[in-house]
């Protein structure tokens, strides 16, 4: 199957990471969505589709990350929506973080080989990481900004980081992840990456804004 990618819009708005999570075996989607929209999604990451809340809110790309091993959940969540979570994803392990730090989406960014961290995350939660999604769990912030699950998307096949990232962190994040980053962009120029993407190893889906050149660099970065 040829890596496709889709332009959309969620509620109007081109940040459409904030509001989706999803890996190669499920996405989860806040309720609300257009039916052409879920449509689209679910063909173009070829996977499962669930509707979800997280803290009664609609933004899943914030509260949730993960790999194709397990999800992480933000403390925040309420008891029947983990049920649902679980019931929906089978096979992966779920773990409801116990961190006061609430964004997990934005602090946890992770593939099959590695995960990255939020830097002041204590010992107990990073253990809790890496037993949850089976792999390495590295520390450290990137072009100084510690929310690194923000400004990176990576999948088993590539990467792509915030452009100001020097060539010592693209060697690090190869090193890690073992898989080849770029630097790039989404939405017109914005460097906060995971705001306008949602991608695993089967397709893409891009904010509204992206342009032309910023498609290619992701086509480039996550085709296979």
């Amino acid at each position: 199957m040829p890596f496709e990618i889709a332009k959309m819009s969620i509620f109007g708005n081109s940040n459409i990471g904030v509001y989706v999570y999803g890996n190669d075996k499920i996405t989860f989607i806040p309720q609300g969505l257009q039916k052409k929209d879920v449509e689209e999604i679910s063909q173009i990451l070829q996977t499962d589709i669930t509707e979800i809340s997280i803290a009664n809110t609609r933004l899943i790309g914030v509260l949730m990350s993960g790999n194709n091993n397990g999800l992480i959940l933000s403390r925040s969540i309420t008891d029947n929506e983990v049920d649902l979570i679980k019931k929906s994803s089978k096979d992966l392990n779920v773990l409801v973080l116990s961190s006061r730090n609430n964004a997990v989406g934005n602090l946890i960014v992770a593939n099959d080989k590695a995960a990255l961290v939020y830097p002041y995350f204590e010992d107990d939660i990073i253990k809790q990481i890496q037993d949850n999604l089976g792999v390495e769990v590295f520390k450290r912030s990137v072009v100084g900004i510690p929310t690194v699950g923000a400004i990176i998307a990576v999948t088993n096949v590539g990467g792509l980081v915030h452009p100001d990232v020097s060539d010592e962190e693209i060697k690090f994040l190869e090193d890690i992840f073992k898989v080849p980053f770029k630097t790039g962009t989404v939405n017109f120029g914005v460097s906060f990456i995971r705001t306008g993407l949602i991608v695993n190893t089967k397709g893409a889906i891009v904010g509204e804004d992206t342009t032309g050149p910023e498609i290619a660099r992701i086509q480039m970065v996550f085709g296979t």
